[in-house]
């Protein structure tokens, strides 16, 4: 990647070089932290084109009277040929214009990086786990996986591309009852494909007709050994087989959404491994883990409830309400104690770890947050550790709820919506909203050819600019950065806007929210098609001016690098730029 430092970056350069001269001429102390000071667009833009908190949060660890330090940075600051102005406002802050020189080179910068432009260093190379989807492999994907997996898909590139290495993973839960559920189920319909008649399907399987081809392989396979064979003899080898054609059919489900994970765990994998045992045996070393009994239910204490000695993590370290069991009376594992384990085995290979869980889990966040602090990596310190949750989805058509999907059963297959809306307007819809709030997907609003249809907003200005350059190009205007300083005030602002993209990238990977990618693009588009809209009243405003080459130019050569962000940012949101709708 071409090194080239983006205008915000360079003004974040240019005031930490002022605090390391006042620094130097004893007016600041030494070895003061910097880490809160921000360079940042204020809220305002009649303020100021930049703004710095620098004052705000030294003078006191200084010292300093504010106003007094902004004074001494504000009067280096003067001096720089890029600044046309350096002003102090209420107790402290520090607002700057700075002069069109600068905002032209950054347009020229996006030429120069390209796809490049936004790309960061700051992961500085550390691993970060993402495990997202992670959907039970007991039917196809549906839509209420849809959205963890796109806001998961798109976090984890976002982070590749602010500097961090990737492991996207995929936590398969094979291990527990819902797949004896499933085994059951193919064991029927591998009945049905030897000419049982089964009649309905029983309550308490799974219905779908996704299990038919299921079935049919078995009788293929096996013939008729197993069909009035008892339970014990068929339910392990139906439980892999029927996993293995889950997972393949999840697999394609994921692909049509440009989905592909680099890791798949299998919890029954990780339980035959014995890595539950490994991770208990670490947690009684350091004194996490001890034989107790649990408190009794709150409330009206059930007749049979009897206490049990049990294994407990100490989880009310971290914050959790009560310690936790990590098995049952039987032995066997808790959903919590399997969880441990595997995040365990996560912490020994990343930096970081993040997790994209359905809202339906929030009650387990707590628990499992507290396990993972208890937690080292394999250098010996405590993992980060973070859980996203992602609000379910409503379908709607035209404002009315979708009906069920008869091949799957009980629910709206992830596939059928993809096939009928694409996967760009699933991939784009998904992070139209912070993935905490609620959701509604119309079928007919998402396709709709409109300024509030974002997605379609967002490509149609790509899809402009793709024309006005073939346009251009075709009356034989070329993009110049010849004459830029040609570009006037609506033109600048639109500059401006562009090179905020760098900082928010580098803002929505530290938060882990790639929503704020699209709701950036979709700021952008807006800015864009009001831009272009000036010259429908005002003909010298068109990007194309006849008998104005060098204007044209300079316009053209604006419209391809806000085309050049555009593409950028729908790449971090695995959608398309598209060029003509």
């Amino acid at each position: 990647m071409t090194q080239i430092q983006t205008l915000h970056a360079a003004f974040a350069a240019k005031i930490d070089a002022v605090l390391s001269e006042l620094e130097g001429a004893g007016t600041l102390p030494a070895g003061i932290g910097r880490a809160s000071v921000t360079v940042e667009p204020p809220r305002d833009p009649s303020h100021g084109d930049l703004a710095t908190n620098a004052a705000m949060v030294l003078a006191k660890p200084a010292g300093m009277n504010p106003r007094a330090l902004a004074e001494q940075i504000v009067g280096k600051l003067a001096a720089d040929p890029l600044v046309t102005s350096a002003e102090i406002a209420g107790p402290g802050f520090i607002n700057l214009r700075v002069a069109n020189e600068a905002w032209l080179a950054e347009l020229r910068a996006i030429e120069t990086l390209g796809a490049d432009y936004g790309k960061s260093a700051m992961g500085a190379g550390k691993m970060v786990n993402v495990e997202y989807v992670s959907a039970n492999p007991t039917g196809p994907m549906h839509m209420g996986h849809c959205r963890g997996a796109v806001v998961g898909d798109a976090l984890a590139s976002l982070l590749e591309f602010s500097g961090h290495k990737v492991i996207r993973e995929y936590y398969v839960n094979d291990a527990g009852g819902q797949v004896d559920v499933l085994a059951r189920s193919a064991h029927l319909r591998y009945r049905e494909a030897l000419g049982e008649s089964i009649g309905e399907i029983p309550e308490g399987l799974y219905p779908g007709d996704y299990l038919i081809p299921v079935g049919k392989a078995l009788a293929e396979e096996f013939g008729d050994r197993f069909a009035a064979a008892p339970e014990s003899e068929w339910l392990a080898l139906f439980k892999a087989r029927a996993s293995a054609a889950m997972m393949a059919m999840i697999r394609d489900d994921l692909a049509l959404l440009g989905i592909e994970h680099d890791v798949f765990s299998s919890e029954a994998e990780l339980q035959a491994a014995g890595k539950p045992e490994l991770a208990e045996k670490w947690l009684r070393e350091h004194d996490l883990v001890y034989d107790g009994m649990l408190e009794a239910p709150k409330g009206k204490t059930p007749e049979d409830w009897e206490p049990v000695e049990l294994p407990l993590f100490r989880s009310t370290r971290f914050g959790d309400d009560q310690d936790r069991p990590i098995r049952k009376s039987d032995g066997s594992w808790t959903y919590f104690g399997a969880d441990l384990a595997y995040h365990y085995q996560k912490a020994q290979g990343a930096d970081a770890l993040v997790d994209i869980w359905g809202a339906d889990h929030a009650g387990t966040v707590k628990r499992i947050k507290a396990a993972v602090a208890a937690m080292t990596g394999a250098d010996g310190d405590p993992v980060p550790f973070e859980v996203k949750l992602v609000q379910m989805v409503q379908l709607l058509r035209g404002g009315e709820p979708v009906k069920m999907s008869k091949r799957a059963g009980t629910f709206v297959t992830l596939a059928d919506v993809v096939r009928e809306v694409g996967k760009d307007v699933v991939r784009f819809t998904m992070l139209t909203r912070k993935p905490e709030a609620q959701m509604d997907f119309d079928f007919v609003k998402v396709v709709e050819a409109s300024k509030d249809n974002p997605v379609f907003y967002v490509q149609y200005a790509h899809a402009r600019i793709s024309s006005s350059l073939r346009k251009a190009a075709a009356e034989g205007i070329t993009p110049s950065d010849a004459h830029l300083d040609l570009l006037v005030e609506e033109e600048l602002a639109l500059v401006k806007l562009a090179a905020q993209f760098p900082r928010l990238v580098e803002a929505a990977a530290a938060a882990r929210e790639p929503h704020r990618v699209a709701f950036f693009l979709n700021d952008l588009a807006a800015a864009f098609h009001a831009y272009w809209n000036l010259g429908n009243d005002r003909p010298e405003m068109r990007m194309i001016v006849v008998n104005d080459l060098k204007v044209s130019s300079a316009r053209v050569y604006l419209a391809a690098r806000i085309g050049q962000l555009l593409r950028n940012g729908l790449a971090l949101l695995g959608v398309e730029a598209v060029e003509e709708m």
